[in-house]
């Protein structure tokens, strides 16, 4: 949000403070804040690429945990699953995340419930997958992600110090007017300054919050903080999980997944469970609600005992936790209030990645203004 004229010296300091540090880091902003904005709707696009493997003829009986995977290694010994996502729907396929452990692949596997068909194997996760690993590290491990939360900072900053520019000095009606409204049929350099300044405005509230969620999942003591704020354990569900017994016969996990989604959720449309290590785990943990690629909407968990069937009661600040740290994931997805959520947060994504097109374009007008200056 650019300089105003006659600035005192901490209007100054501000204007560099908002300016420089952004200039420095404005590639890498854009970058970050265009691949998050691409990630706004994965569940949806991944659901349209499923296409009829969403669906089968419902029957009566359902296959069990072993069959599953005597189906997913006999396909191939190197996937591995991660995530299954059972549906109340009875006409809806099991959705199972699975990992090539040979080739580092990423895909989902669509399932018959009843007769373990294989519908789809769909790879478009994969794009997600590295589209979020380029907006987390850009693909540069953990140097890569020290670039983008350093970027990250400054952007949080020039969001704060843009605030500040914005603030007019005199609330009049022709301020007001300059502050909330973009001047569409001006010229183009003023209509530049209206969409830096005044969609900056609007969408602040959302680049603050998009901000410090990513710094919050990124710096897990912050996150910790966060969860001892809200009441939480710094130990989660996962953490309290005994350990496997292999003297003990485990319960069907498919059975367990139904039955806890249609007695204890009626509500619920659907349960997912992370499997990636299950031969380590003595319990299982289910997630009710609308699971999506990192968090779950309106989410509750069940943890049940893996060789009786039991539920256990787990403390629940560990519950807190969980909750918590999906509260962020939500936040930070789009996914915390349905579709108007994911406008809100897809729109002040595809906003935050045009403040440093804008923003650059302010300054190097300004720039081109002073040499033809020193030129007369």
């Amino acid at each position: 949000m650019g300089k105003k004229k006659g600035k005192n010296t901490f209007q100054k300091v501000v204007a560099w403070i908002h300016l420089w540090p952004s200039l420095v880091a404005g590639i890498i902003v854009l970058f970050v804040c265009l691949t998050g904005t691409i990630i706004v709707y994965c569940d949806e696009i991944l659901e349209l690429s499923a296409g009829d493997a969403l669906y089968v003829k419902a029957e009566t009986q359902k296959i069990t945990q072993k069959e599953m995977y005597d189906i997913i290694k006999d396909i191939n010994p190197d996937y591995h699953i991660s995530e299954i996502v059972f549906y109340k729907d009875p006409q809806r396929s099991i959705r199972l995340r699975v990992f090539n452990m040979k080739t580092k692949d990423l895909f989902m596997i669509y399932m018959n419930p009843y007769s373990g068909k294989v519908l789809k194997e769909d790879h478009t996760i994969y794009f997600f997958y590295i589209t979020a690993h380029l907006h987390a590290q850009l693909l540069a491990g953990p140097v890569g992600s020290w670039i983008v939360i350093i970027s990250t900072i400054i952007f949080l900053i020039g969001s704060i110090t843009g605030l500040i520019l914005w603030w007019p000095k005199k609330w009049t009606k022709a301020t007001r007017k300059a502050s909330f409204q973009i001047k569409w049929n001006a010229k183009f350099k003023r209509l530049n300054y209206d969409l830096h300044n005044v969609l900056g405005f609007y969408s602040l509230p959302f680049c603050i919050i998009l901000s410090l969620t990513g710094l919050l999942i990124f710096f897990h003591p912050l996150m910790d903080l966060t969860i001892k704020i809200s009441g939480g354990d710094k130990i989660g569900l996962r953490d309290q999980i005994p350990p496997a017994d292999s003297t003990c016969v485990s319960q069907d996990m498919v059975k367990l997944a139904y039955k806890t989604l249609n007695e204890d959720y009626p509500n619920k449309q659907a349960v997912n469970i992370w499997v990636y290590e299950l031969d380590k785990m003595g319990a299982l943990t289910f997630g009710s609600g609308t699971p999506g690629l990192k968090s779950i909407e309106n989410a509750d968990y069940t943890v049940c005992d893996r060789y009786t069937g039991e539920k256990l009661q787990l403390p629940q600040k560990s519950v807190l936790h969980e909750k918590t740290e999906n509260a962020m994931w939500q936040l930070h997805m789009g996914q915390w209030w349905g579709q108007i959520g994911k406008l809100i947060t897809f729109l002040t994504g595809a906003i935050a990645t045009s403040l440093s097109v804008t923003g650059f374009i302010i300054w190097w007008g300004k720039q081109k203004k002073k040499k033809k200056s020193n030129r007369s």
